[in-house]
């Protein structure tokens, strides 16, 4: 990372409101006053690029380096199986196990002990001493507690959990992506959501109304709030439902037609129409975030007008992609594995998971010493790929608890268990791709 010191403004005005994108070099102040650019290292001090134009970021070698907070504000079951258990509630998601308690007072001082413990200001410490630069918070659309339906049962008093996490980001000079990965009615059919709904409900008007209301909430904070003054992309919701699934959803198609004509370039205006209330500058608007087209919803700007600062989010989790099982065709893959389409596309979720049927036996045990170093190589591979056919990725995740117990979806504990180094850089060394 680059010198060239350009000072910040230490208590951010709506006119002059700065969001980044990992890069550029300037100087961070924390919360408290303290000069992150003038640390031991430039490395440590996590500085952070001005908001890019999405032709001009392919020039800069710095890509996005970092982790999820996935089952911090989301809690999925299988991520962290003894928070629910803790709970009392014997559920896969959030909407189940508030309405399993049957207590809301209950509920919320449960969750509130999650929001409040699970991750900490050392967290945030730690990611940046392994070279991290990026954290992508995934969040629920009932944080914002005036859309949330009577007959919707979800934890309450979170914003205040966001706002403190989002700060300690901004403190450890950290890039912050938000994404809305529970949608209103749920957009999938899956707990990621927040709920288990059969039907996804999120393809019509009255919940994507609430959506934008979100959105407008969202991007009022980023550029009113100082606790968010790192965070520069804004990802209009995670995961859609995919045109492949169609012969399984009739209504597939529907939705991610009625998705694409109208609700993006609706939740498109929304936040750019309240940064112009806002009188923020061109160059400090939010980067915005729609899932590339790799995922299988179609062209995410096939409806959209205006393109400035558009983002593409690619998850691939190579796990699934049928390779076969054998431990040099996954490194093959992944050394070739493209990944660009949309421009700018950054790949927001992967890991180091294999296939289900082999994952815990001895040839791929990530705790057997033998099999390290292709968890290593993997890994370096991956980076690889996805700096140089991508702008950067995005770990699934940071950290997990309960019965997973697995460094391939904990970066945290792949870190401790060596099968991820602290330095980024060394992938390039490794010898993986040559």
């Amino acid at each position: 990372m680059r010198l060239n010191q350009y000072a910040l403004f230490t208590s951010l005005l709506v006119c002059g409101s700065l969001a980044w994108l990992p890069g550029e070099h300037r100087q961070i102040l924390s919360r408290d006053g303290v000069d992150l650019f003038n640390r031991s290292s430039l490395h440590e001090a996590g500085l952070l690029k001005k908001r890019y134009l999405p032709h001009d970021y392919g020039n800069d070698k710095n890509a996005i380096r970092g982790v999820n907070l996935g089952s911090l504000f989301i809690v999925e079951n299988w991520l962290s199986d003894d928070v629910f258990k803790g709970f009392g509630c014997n559920s896969k998601s959030e909407f189940d196990c508030v309405s399993s308690i049957n207590d809301q007072a209950k509920a919320n001082s449960n969750f509130q002990g999650h929001w409040g413990s699970w991750i900490t200001k050392d967290d945030f410490t730690q990611m940046v001493s392994y070279g991290l630069n990026t954290v992508r918070i995934p969040v629920g659309y009932w944080f914002l507690e005036s859309i949330v339906d009577k007959s919707e049962h979800f934890p309450q008093g979170g914003e205040q959990y966001l706002d403190e996490v989002v700060g300690w980001a901004k403190d450890a000079g950290l890039y912050v992506i938000i994404v809305l990965h529970g949608a209103p009615g749920a957009q999938a059919t899956d707990a990621f959501t927040g709920q288990l709904n059969s039907n996804p409900g999120f393809y019509g008007d009255y919940n994507y109304n609430r959506a934008y209301q979100w959105l407008e909430w969202m991007t009022n904070k980023v550029h009113t709030n100082p606790a968010y003054s790192t965070v520069g992309m804004l990802e209009l919701v995670n995961e859609p439902e995919r045109l492949f699934d169609a012969s399984k959803y009739p209504s597939v198609q529907a939705n991610t037609d009625s998705m694409r004509n109208t609700y993006y370039p609706t939740a498109w205006s929304k936040i750019r129409d309240a940064e112009s209330s806002l009188k923020v500058s061109s160059d400090s608007q939010l980067s915005i975030q729609m899932m590339d087209q790799k995922w299988g919803s179609g062209d995410p700007k096939q409806y959209l007008t205006d393109l400035y600062l558009a983002a593409y989010d690619d998850h691939q989790y190579v796990k699934y992609a049928g390779v076969a099982e054998d431990k040099d065709a996954y490194i093959k893959f992944s050394c070739g594995d493209n990944r660009s389409g949309n421009w700018p596309v950054f790949v927001g979720e992967w890991s180091l998971s294999v296939a289900t049927d082999v994952q815990w036996t001895d040839a791929w045990n990530p705790n057997r010493d033998e099999n390290k170093d292709f968890y290593r190589k993997w890994w370096a591979a991956q980076v690889m790929s996805y700096e140089k056919t991508a702008q950067g990725w995005v770990f699934w995740t940071w950290k997990t608890s309960g019965s997973l117990n697995d460094p391939r979806w904990d970066y945290k504990m792949a870190v401790s268990a060596g099968l991820i180094p602290t330095d980024i850089d060394s992938a390039y060394t490794m010898g993986a791709c040559s």
